[in-house]
Protein backbone atom coordinates (compact mmCIF):
# COMPACT_ATOMS: atom_id res chain seq x y z
CA UNK A 1 0.00 0.00 0.00
CA UNK A 2 1.39 3.38 -1.01
CA UNK A 3 0.80 6.65 0.77
CA UNK A 4 1.75 10.20 -0.02
CA UNK A 5 2.86 13.18 2.02
CA UNK A 6 2.53 16.70 0.69
CA UNK A 7 2.98 20.26 1.89
CA UNK A 8 2.80 23.77 0.55
CA UNK A 9 5.57 26.06 1.74
CA UNK A 10 6.91 29.57 1.41
CA UNK A 11 10.34 28.45 2.61
CA UNK A 12 13.27 29.07 0.28
CA UNK A 13 15.89 26.43 -0.49
CA UNK A 14 19.41 26.42 -1.88
CA UNK A 15 19.87 23.88 -4.70
CA UNK A 16 22.68 22.02 -2.89
CA UNK A 17 20.66 21.94 0.35
CA UNK A 18 17.71 20.44 -1.56
CA UNK A 19 19.96 17.78 -3.15
CA UNK A 20 21.23 16.81 0.32
CA UNK A 21 17.66 16.51 1.63
CA UNK A 22 16.65 14.33 -1.30
CA UNK A 23 19.75 12.18 -0.87
CA UNK A 24 18.77 11.66 2.79
CA UNK A 25 15.48 10.05 1.67
CA UNK A 26 17.50 6.91 0.83
CA UNK A 27 17.52 6.08 4.57
CA UNK A 28 14.36 3.96 4.81
CA UNK A 29 14.85 3.52 8.54
CA UNK A 30 14.56 7.30 9.00
CA UNK A 31 11.85 8.23 6.48
CA UNK A 32 10.08 5.05 5.35
CA UNK A 33 10.39 3.54 1.88
CA UNK A 34 10.37 6.52 -0.46
CA UNK A 35 9.62 5.64 -4.07
CA UNK A 36 9.27 9.16 -5.48
CA UNK A 37 9.50 12.78 -4.46
CA UNK A 38 8.83 15.82 -6.57
CA UNK A 39 8.08 19.46 -6.22
CA UNK A 40 8.62 23.10 -6.98
CA UNK A 41 10.11 25.40 -4.34
CA UNK A 42 11.41 28.94 -4.17
CA UNK A 43 15.16 29.15 -4.46
CA UNK A 44 17.25 31.27 -2.12
CA UNK A 45 18.56 33.19 -5.16
CA UNK A 46 15.05 34.18 -6.30
CA UNK A 47 14.72 31.48 -8.98
CA UNK A 48 12.32 28.55 -8.62
CA UNK A 49 13.72 25.04 -8.21
CA UNK A 50 11.96 22.01 -9.68
CA UNK A 51 13.00 18.61 -8.36
CA UNK A 52 12.40 14.92 -8.99
CA UNK A 53 13.67 12.01 -6.93
CA UNK A 54 13.56 8.27 -7.38
CA UNK A 55 15.91 5.98 -5.45
CA UNK A 56 19.41 6.50 -6.78
CA UNK A 57 18.50 9.46 -9.00
CA UNK A 58 18.12 13.12 -8.06
CA UNK A 59 17.30 15.94 -10.48
CA UNK A 60 17.22 19.57 -9.28
CA UNK A 61 16.86 22.28 -11.91
CA UNK A 62 15.65 25.85 -12.37
CA UNK A 63 12.16 26.13 -13.82
CA UNK A 64 9.08 28.22 -14.25
CA UNK A 65 7.86 30.20 -11.28
CA UNK A 66 5.18 28.85 -8.99
CA UNK A 67 2.78 30.70 -6.74
CA UNK A 68 3.77 28.73 -3.65
CA UNK A 69 6.25 25.92 -3.07
CA UNK A 70 4.91 22.37 -3.16
CA UNK A 71 6.52 19.17 -1.92
CA UNK A 72 5.25 15.63 -2.51
CA UNK A 73 6.73 12.34 -1.28
CA UNK A 74 5.28 8.95 -2.28
CA UNK A 75 6.14 5.61 -0.72
CA UNK A 76 5.18 3.11 1.93
CA UNK A 77 5.35 3.31 5.71
CA UNK A 78 6.32 6.99 5.38
CA UNK A 79 7.44 8.69 8.57
CA UNK A 80 5.61 11.94 7.94
CA UNK A 81 6.96 13.83 10.96
CA UNK A 82 10.53 12.97 9.99
CA UNK A 83 9.95 14.02 6.38
CA UNK A 84 8.43 17.33 7.48
CA UNK A 85 11.42 17.94 9.77
CA UNK A 86 13.86 17.10 6.96
CA UNK A 87 12.32 19.73 4.69
CA UNK A 88 11.77 22.17 7.54
CA UNK A 89 8.04 22.54 6.96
Amino acid sequence: MFTSWGRETTRTFRAEELREMLDALEAASDYGTVLRAKGIVAGADGAWLHFDYIPGEIDVRNGAAGVIGRLCVIGSELKEDAIAALFGV
